[in-house]
């Protein structure tokens, strides 16, 4: 089910989707769930529900969009004045974050400003929009039994999803001399989902030691992490832990 040794513990989540009613693999599921929270802030879902051929094509589909010319993708901007900076986005060339990104908010958001090009970009990206949504509930509930809070206490505390968000980011290829990548941070939100490509880059910092987390797609392994306001709201017994995207020219070059 999984394992707590000096990597990333992986849980299967189908136990949670089946209906035969296992308690007793439910329960050994929490367990690797809540000990992982608290030691790492980290874990890796399998079996989440999101079906692998639309995680397979939305990250097809995303690559194809960042190697569009840049006044293809400049289509996309912004709109004028939107509270969130939904669209395309990239990074200052004087930022240590060289990056750039298409941000999402809920399908039918009248800020979202979803390309035309490649096609079937949009419905890709909403289908993923709305199962990860299905899977930030699902982990909630899970959290919230681990946590011993009273029933769908944190599906109120979170209750307004109209504000959640989704990403899609391309770093640039590393240089000789320089790492690329997001700088060390903590997520300052309920739950983050991370789905990486083949090259990888993600690392967590426990006990003083950067440890990476190795992508996986042939089983759709989806990171989960847990943000500031679950630390904070609950008395740090999960804790949000630092993390980076460190996109090395020797692990690109592989």
């Amino acid at each position: 089910m999984g394992n707590l040794a000096n990597t990333i513990p992986t849980v299967d989540l189908s136990v949670f989707l089946r209906s035969d009613g296992d308690e007793a693999a439910k329960k050994a599921a929490k367990e690797i769930i809540s000990r992982a929270c608290a030691e790492y802030g980290f874990l890796q879902v399998v079996s989440h529900g999101i079906p692998l051929e639309l995680m397979s094509r939305a990250m097809d589909l995303c690559k194809t969009f960042f190697g569009l010319p840049d006044e293809e993708k400049l289509k996309s901007i912004p709109r004028a004045g939107s509270p969130v900076p939904a669209g395309y986005g990239k990074q200052p060339d004087q930022s240590a974050d060289k990056n750039e990104y298409l941000l999402m908010l809920p399908p039918n958001n009248c800020n979202n400003v979803s390309p035309n090009n490649p096609p079937g970009f949009r419905a890709a990206m909403e289908g993923m929009f709305t199962y990860f949504r299905l899977t930030g509930e699902l982990i909630e509930t899970i959290l919230n039994d681990c946590l011993g809070l009273p029933t769908n206490f944190l599906k109120e505390y979170n209750q307004d999803r109209s504000w959640d968000l989704m990403s899609a980011k391309r770093y640039f290829t590393a240089t000789e001399t320089e790492n690329i990548g997001i700088s060390r941070h903590e997520d300052g939100n309920v739950i983050t989902f991370i789905f990486q490509d083949d090259v990888g880059g993600l690392e967590v910092l426990r006990d003083g030691q950067w440890i990476p987390v190795v992508p996986s797609q042939a089983q759709g392994t989806l990171v989960v992490n847990v943000g500031d306001v679950i630390q904070a709201s609950f008395d740090f017994r999960y804790i949000s832990s630092w993390q980076n995207c460190k996109i090395s020219r020797a692990r690109w070059e592989n």
